[in-house]
């Protein structure tokens, strides 16, 4: 019996280290996160209008609502005119393309305005002697190193290559490039945000902004994302901040020094190492191995819409895997030229993968409930750890209700990892689709579905096993898995009485004004009525509850 005791306590031994190094974890990151906030908020750092700066837009068959608000806001920001240019580059020059570049002289007409559309783009030109002959591309540099505001149309080539014209014919106009994506509502004060850190801190190499999410309650899945995005800026990424080192500066908010960005945009463009469209994380990686630091700026605020729908929104976070398993791996590769934060990170994320896949393995192999049941309470802990910290940062009590991320890392984002881990080395494209195109591809789905297929017949056995055995232990398994799923009733509960609640009264808040309307107010249930908010038109799908 003692034996038996002695051996069944060794193998929960995995799974108690995991335990102890979780809530420590958690507790380090949080404290830091909370430290670098408070330092941002007590930071008093001057306005300097003494850098030139240009925002570049990567555009790609975006929905002409998105992209009006987004080049509505940019051309409000609260920024010198004669410091600022803007640069929109188009990824693809078809007729069905031109309605983009007409919304951009349309947002920005009586501007120094200046358009045009390419045949080719820097790595299709006609080449002679292996020396570039194409006049337009001459013409492309001119109009963006002259005029202020230009919109390019070139040959489709990826969002790669649309940065990559911003960034060379840009060459040494400006001091910092700020990059966008098409379908964000940046606030007017962003960009300056984003110019203090850099001006104030001459080894930051590029500042990070705060993405929200606008349509974060259109469906639990974008609800679930927007608790996910505001715990990986304000958690996560402020905690990297703190050390000078955050490992990806989201596409549609940063900001980069440009002699750095000279430095290493062709190693960055001919990257060829597994999942070749990386793009923002591995752009962050590279000024990191320069020595740089890279920091997050709270303040610096922009707005996105992101898929609601489960069949949008599981490629993205495929995608999301895919880019961080690929750049983890080059961190391992190159961790002594970064901060030991970063360093650590890696020994955490390998040590989280050993003590997690050890239990896994033994739970299919041997099928014990209490293993089952410890490894759940492994898996939810996480996710209500993370959730108090950020209820407390927040001072929200809805930030609780990321904890039901537990659940859907257990049926979803897991099996998605290990598809992205698996499929990582024959991954080329980032699958996107246009505004036109509903998503109809049900690949994604496969993983999912050998997933709970595999868990569905090990629990079976396990229940099976369980009940020849006379089910040892049962008043464990009773208590644990009752408080599990109370935990995520209860909570879940409270998200519908939440949205019930909120259904009504709908509300958008921009720059700290606050509009909204009820239903019953326009006297036609279930319509809608559009409002301007600084100018920029919201349309049903931007509105946001608050």
């Amino acid at each position: 019996m003692a034996l038996e005791m002695m051996d069944k306590s060794l193998k929960f031994i995995p799974l108690r280290i995991y335990t102890v190094h979780l809530i420590l974890h958690n507790l380090l990151q949080g404290s830091f996160a909370y430290r670098e906030l408070r330092r941002q908020r007590r930071s008093a750092t001057p306005r300097s209008f003494a850098k030139k700066v240009a925002i570049t837009i990567s555009a790609y068959q975006e929905d002409p609502s998105y992209l009006r608000q987004c080049l509505t806001s940019i051309r409000n920001i609260d920024y010198p005119k004669h410091l600022l240019s803007v640069v929109m580059i188009i990824d693809g020059n078809n007729p069905e393309d031109q309605y983009m570049m007409k919304i951009f002289e349309e947002v920005f007409c009586g501007e120094d305005l200046g358009t045009y559309a390419w045949k080719n783009n820097y790595h299709s030109c006609p080449t002679a002697g292996g020396i570039a002959e194409d006049l337009e591309k001459k013409e492309v540099e001119t109009l963006i190193r002259t005029r202020r505001c230009v919109c390019i149309m070139q040959k489709q080539g990826g969002k790669r290559e649309v940065m990559y014209t911003a960034f060379k014919a840009l060459q040494d106009k400006v001091h910092y490039v700020q990059v966008c994506d098409s379908n964000i509502i940046l606030d007017s004060s962003a960009t300056m945000e984003l110019v203090k850190v850099l001006t104030s801190n001459s080894n930051c190499g590029a500042v990070g902004g705060q993405v929200k999410i606008i349509n974060s309650t259109n469906s639990y899945f974008s609800f679930m994302s927007g608790l996910s995005s505001w715990m990986d800026f304000n958690i996560e990424r402020a905690c990297q901040s703190f050390f000078n080192c955050v490992s990806c500066i989201s596409g549609p908010l940063g900001m980069y020094r440009d002699d750095l960005l000279q430095q290493i945009l062709e190693p960055w463009y001919h990257q060829t190492f597994l999942a070749t469209f990386v793009d923002d994380r591995h752009l962050t990686n590279c000024i990191l191995s320069l020595g740089y630091g890279t920091k997050y700026a709270s303040r610096s605020i922009c707005r996105i819409n992101i898929p609601s729908h489960f069949l949008r929104w599981l490629p993205q976070w495929t995608r999301c895997s895919h880019s961080y398993i690929r750049e983890w791996i080059i961190r391992v590769v190159w961790w002594p030229r970064y901060s030991f934060w970063i360093a650590y990170e890696i020994i955490v994320s390998v040590h989280f993968l050993v003590l997690v896949a050890g239990p896994a393995l033994y739970l299919v192999y041997n099928c014990s409930m209490l293993v089952w049941l410890w490894l759940l309470i492994c898996i939810q802990l996480s996710g209500l750890m993370k959730a108090i910290s950020a209820t407390i940062l927040r001072q929200k009590f809805t930030m609780l209700l990321a904890s039901l991320s537990s659940a859907l890392y257990i049926a979803v984002l897991l099996p998605t990892q290990l598809f992205a881990l698996i499929t990582l080395p024959w991954t080329r494209s980032w699958d996107t689709s246009g505004w036109r195109y509903l998503q109809t591809n049900y690949s994604p789905l496969w993983p999912l579905l050998v997933w709970w297929c595999i868990i569905g017949d090990c629990m079976a056995f396990t229940i099976y096993k369980e009940a020849a055995g006379n089910w040892q232990d049962l008043h464990f398994l009773i208590f644990g898995f009752s408080a599990c799923s109370a935990h995520w009733l209860i909570l879940f509960v409270f998200y519908l009485v939440k949205r019930i609640l909120r259904s009504r009264r709908r509300v958008y808040k921009l720059n700290g004004i606050t509009r909204g309307w009820d239903n019953a107010d326009l006297g036609i249930p279930g319509t809608f009525k559009p409002i301007t908010v600084m100018g920029i038109k919201l349309e049903k799908l931007q509105y946001q509850y608050v």
